[in-house]
């Protein structure tokens, strides 16, 4: 039956309906084998699309690629400082001599110079914020890889829309055909005096709604195309149905909770801010240590005063400095008292994360159960409806039964139609949505013929430039 219900998520646009109750509930049938002849796009295929263009994972990447360069700034710590300077200018002087004597000139001073700092000291306020760049990046790696996994459980979503909207147009275009018969057959009874006007406006009140219904679920299948569109990068072609990921879920609902506590990026990026915090507490207490740097320096000026000794200067210097903070109104104190407030936070975060990816993998399992049941029961619906439908019309034609009663077997099977399309969407949804909640909805996981993005590609192209304006060309 899973082979056969996959069917019910597809439209076929060519299919025609014959007007009879078989016909509708051989619509899913002929989509199959009419999907299976056309060069149909699957859902592995649209998931590679979304992965390569969506918007919003791009530009997770370029927030990813520029927190890389957190490192390269800290380990700038680690590097001497030079500093070139050159002045130049004109000067008056008017010097007033004992003999009252006025002695004016214009001067063309200029002095260049170059300094190196290094620090050999800092409180290891360098080494610490190292550490907390790493961190901040293993962090965002995986809130990186939290908004792939929406996004292609976005795109798993638009897609199965697509495909329950289209069955929800078959179903409602053989629904108005069944009902356009229907009416003429009672039209025709009525001319022959075989039942009251009352039975031909049942008719044709049935094909009004069944009208706005068919309307309803094209309005529903344009909207879900334009949300295809939008997250997958173009618009749906001919899609083929969608399966359901079984293969790769957990087996029990305490692997899921556990699967998800260790592998839900949202924890582990929970995690990794737990020790961003704990570091930057070093990072302030490094603020109440001493600080020691070598400067070196040299310059060279000029002068044409006539009435000094010298005409230019030359000087070569090294310095070393240590400077030991005594007081600084409490800025330091402050920082780190906040620092460790902000470290108790993120603990307190994490322990939230943690339920929610617990409550989330739960919830993602329990759906997942329901949505086999729900299929199945569906499924049954179905049949059962389409038999009780067909013997309703027996039993009219031999006047057993009234024209209303048709008409609301009819709508009893479309309606199990309806639900049999939901229920095998969120079959579909409810599978990728437990491995989601794992955490291992991904490109490896699902095999999608598309590169798997590597953060860590561009935080080696970056990590040890020590000069250099133009962005790798790498990921």
């Amino acid at each position: 039956m899973a082979g056969r219900a996959a069917g019910v998520v597809i439209g076929n646009r060519r299919g025609r309906p014959s007007g009879g109750a078989g016909a509708i509930i051989c619509v899913l049938t002929v989509a199959v084998f009419s999907t299976a002849a056309a060069r149909a796009e699957t859902l592995p295929e649209a998931l590679a699309k979304a992965y390569q263009t969506n918007p919003q994972l791009n530009a997770e990447r370029a927030r990813q690629r520029a927190t890389d360069e957190n490192v390269p700034q800290a380990l700038s710590g680690y590097r001497p400082q030079i500093v070139a300077s050159l002045s130049a200018g004109l000067q008056a002087v008017r010097n007033l001599l004992p003999d009252n004597t006025v002695q004016s000139a214009t001067l063309k001073p200029w002095v260049i110079g170059v300094t190196v700092t290094q620090s050999l000291f800092n409180g290891f306020k360098t080494a610490n914020s190292v550490r907390v760049a790493e961190l901040q990046i293993q962090s965002g790696r995986e809130a990186l890889r939290n908004v792939g996994q929406g996004v292609l459980l976005d795109a798993v979503t638009a897609y199965t829309n697509v495909l329950a909207n289209q069955s929800l147009v078959e179903a409602q275009r053989s629904n108005v055909a069944f009902l356009r018969e229907t009416l003429s057959v009672t039209q025709r009874r009525l001319n022959a005096g075989d039942v009251t006007p009352t039975d031909t406006a049942q008719a044709e009140a049935r094909l009004n709604r069944g009208l706005a219904d068919l309307n309803a679920a094209e309005v529903a299948l344009a909207v879900s195309q334009a949300t295809y569109a939008q997250v997958v990068g173009e618009a749906p072609g001919q899609l083929r149905p969608a399966e359901p990921v079984e293969r790769y879920l957990p087996r029990s609902r305490e692997d899921a909770i556990s699967m998800s506590i260790r592998e839900n990026p949202a924890v582990m990026a929970a995690s990794f801010d737990v020790d961003v915090a704990s570091t930057t507490i070093r990072v302030a207490e490094s603020s109440l240590l001493p600080s020691v740097t070598l400067q070196g320096s040299v310059s060279r000026s000029r002068d044409n005063d006539q009435t000094l000794g010298t005409f230019g200067t030359d000087q070569a210097s090294i310095l070393g400095n240590v400077n030991a903070p005594i007081y600084d109104g409490g800025m330091a104190a402050s920082q780190t008292r906040q620092a460790k407030e902000v470290a108790a936070q993120s603990r307190l975060v994490l322990d939230q994360v943690r339920n929610q990816a617990r409550t989330a993998a739960t919830s993602a399992w329990v759906t997942n159960e329901g949505a086999k049941t729900a299929v199945r029961a569906s499924e049954s619906e179905v049949r059962a409806a389409t038999v009780a439908l067909q013997g309703v019309q027996r039993e009219a034609q031999g006047g057993q039964r009234t024209t209303v009663d048709v008409l609301n077997s009819q709508a009893d099977l479309i309606q199990a139609k309806a639900r049999l399309i939901g229920a095998q969407r969120d079959r579909v949804i409810a599978s990728y949505t437990l491995l989601s909640a794992v955490g291992r909805l991904d490109v490896k996981t699902l095999a999608l013929n598309t590169p798997d993005y590597l953060p860590e590609v561009h935080y080696h192209q970056v990590r040890d430039a020590w000069h250099g304006l133009r962005t790798p060309s790498g990921q």
